[in-house]
């Protein structure tokens, strides 16, 4: 960690309380951190939400994804201000609170809301010069990232295997071959909010990936994890069938989806696995029951290429 990522979170605290009211204002709301990782340091105070993005992320990519938040208020909540601002070597973005999806309650888990906005959002028109997504690179520097933290762990052998039979572009940090869409890059239950703006209504967050890309790569994360037995049938069914009636292009209308989304749902396997490896041997401890679940299908994975879509589990 640099001086400057170790300054970074008092300075955040600062700003957000500057933005949320008054430095002479007398306030009685904490802050909460929200994330604090090397790829975003997310703090709130009051109804204010401050981030402060990677170290590596680009000013004008940022910018061109917040523009694409504030004109799609509708699918994307939108940020405070349209560019972001340096602090302490990071760009900073500003945000208003949103309430996220509440863990303690998968029952109500929003997953046609988010299959909607999904969908949404791959009928949109991508701006000229938006970057690429960004979710099909993180396979790759997953894989990385395991080697160099475990690569004696008695499981990872089992997680590069899985990692060999992928195609090739897809162990590239390329995109997935096909018609480019508007993507969000990085979609699962966590980025969902409610705020009241949008009178309770769900809305997306976080364009840290957002970009041009294959829009079925978007359906990978909750495909790989019905694949792996984390989520229930009648739940993937659900998000399918209410991406196919708002119009999602990323897999066909009607029929077997699989042959769509067989490789990046195998895609966000590998990824998972291999970082709930490395986390796990970093903290010293074992994997826990989802991230075994995702370890074990790499194994199942790894004796069976991706063209026998139909053996792979689901």
């Amino acid at each position: 960690m640099t001086a400057a990522d170790a300054d970074v979170l008092p300075a955040l605290r600062a700003r957000v309380r500057s933005v949320s009211h008054p430095e002479s204002t007398v306030c009685s709301h904490p802050d909460t951190v929200l994330a604090e990782r090397a790829d975003g340091t997310v703090v709130r105070h009051a109804d204010t939400v401050a981030k402060a993005h990677a170290s590596d992320t680009g000013p004008t990519a940022l910018t061109l994804r917040l523009a694409v938040a504030t004109a799609h208020p509708d699918i994307l909540l939108a940020p405070l201000h349209s560019t972001p601002t340096p602090l302490h070597g990071r760009l900073i973005t500003l945000w208003p609170y949103g309430t996220p999806v509440d863990p303690e309650a998968p029952e109500r888990a929003p997953w046609e809301e988010a299959a909607t906005l999904l969908a949404r959002l791959h009928r949109r028109p991508a701006p000229p010069g938006l970057p690429p997504m960004r979710g099909p690179v993180k396979a790759a520097r997953a894989i990385a990232r395991l080697r160099t933290v475990a690569p004696h762990h008695p499981t990872t052998a089992s997680v590069l295997r899985a990692w060999r039979t992928l195609p090739a572009w897809a162990r590239a940090e390329t995109l997935m071959p096909g018609p480019a869409t508007l993507c969000h890059g990085d979609l699962h239950l966590g980025q969902l909010v409610r705020h009241p703006a949008t009178t309770g209504a769900w809305r997306l967050i976080d364009v840290d990936d957002l970009g041009v890309g294959v829009p079925a790569w978007d359906l990978a994360r909750p495909a790989a994890w019905y694949a792996c037995g984390l989520l229930l049938p009648d739940e993937w069914i659900r998000f399918l069938d209410a991406y196919r009636r708002a119009g999602g292009p990323a897999v066909p209308a009607q029929g077997d989806p699989w042959p769509v989304l067989d490789v990046p749902a195998r895609s966000l396997t590998v990824q998972t696995a291999a970082l709930a490896i490395a986390k796990s041997t970093a903290a010293g401890r074992a994997p826990d029951d989802a991230q075994q679940a995702v370890i074990d299908a790499c194994d199942r994975m790894g004796g069976i290429p991706p063209e026998l879509a139909a053996a792979f589990p689901k």
